[in-house]
């Protein structure tokens, strides 16, 4: 009786809300589906102009390879720095937190002109190996590819971060003690208890990482080049320069329903982790 209380009264706090929110974002939703159909005309062509176009697929491809390897790489450098954080002390991993929520809180527009600072032909970092090295050194690390990952590590790095710590700070620490007490090294403990048990984790903050990397607009704009152009500006393209909006909200739907194919395991696996859970509770 009680529980049913608490999920009436938890209904009825955040029912509005969501209401709201749904209602704020279905209208254009579906007034997006409208255009991407040809309004009322009711025609799949925006669709089949897209599934014969080369810019388009090649735009899809380059989407797909630069979220999975920036994802993979975010994912990487998360553990890492959530394997450091778990070890500290209360105190300082506040300390610490608080340093990786830093990019956060600058614009994306503006840590993306700092890269370009930054990693330019003539940027500080090429300045600084030419002066180690002694001779001029100009490594191409803008307006491809390479430049769109460091940006976007950058901008997703504290998503990966927290579901990882999370998971680590769940891990009983006598699971630990009983590993080192049977003679287990560091090595064996990572790969048997803290990879395993962190694994939630990782997997959900690798699925929030490609799901927002899917839609990233302004760091292959300002970062990457025209062959590294991303559905987001191809949409920018399109309603800018071809002013074809039915193909645009086309590409807004797939888009979309790329996220949507991503949210499902996601959810599924956080499921399937909490029943796992309530199971061994």
């Amino acid at each position: 009786m009680l529980e049913q209380n608490n999920s009436k009264a938890a209904v009825a706090f955040i029912g509005p809300m969501v209401v709201a929110s749904v209602a704020i974002a279905a209208l254009p939703l579906l007034y997006i589906i409208y255009i991407s159909l040809g309004g009322p005309r009711f025609t799949f062509a925006a669709y089949e102009k897209l599934f014969g176009s080369a810019l388009f697929l090649q735009s899809v491809a380059t989407t797909i390879k630069i979220s999975l390897m920036g994802t993979l790489a975010s994912l990487i450098l998360g553990c890492v720095i959530a394997l450091h954080l778990a070890r500290q002390t209360p105190g300082r991993r506040a300390i610490y937190i608080i340093l990786v929520l830093l990019p956060m809180w600058t614009s994306v527009l503006v840590k993306s002109f700092a890269f370009t600072v930054i990693l330019g032909r003539a940027g500080i970092l090429n300045s600084f190996l030419s002066w180690i090295f002694g001779h001029t050194i100009a490594l191409p690390m803008i307006l491809n590819s390479f430049g769109v990952i460091v940006g976007m590590i950058n901008q997703f790095i504290p998503f990966a971060v927290f579901p990882v710590l999370a998971s680590l700070l769940a891990i009983d620490p006598a699971l630990y003690r009983a590993a080192e007490v049977m003679g287990a090294g560091p090595p064996r403990i990572f790969w048997t208890i803290t990879l395993p048990l962190s694994l939630p984790g990782i997997i959900a903050g690798g699925f929030s990482v490609v799901v927002m990397s899917l839609g990233m607009f302004i760091i292959p704009s300002l970062l990457g080049s025209g062959k590294d152009a991303m559905l987001a500006n191809l949409v920018d393209f399109y309603t800018r320069d071809v002013l074809d909006w039915n193909a645009a909200a086309a590409i807004g739907v797939l888009l979309l329903l790329m996220v949507f194919l991503l949210t499902i395991p996601s959810l599924w696996i956080r499921q399937r982790s909490a029943m796992r859970g309530a199971n061994n509770d």
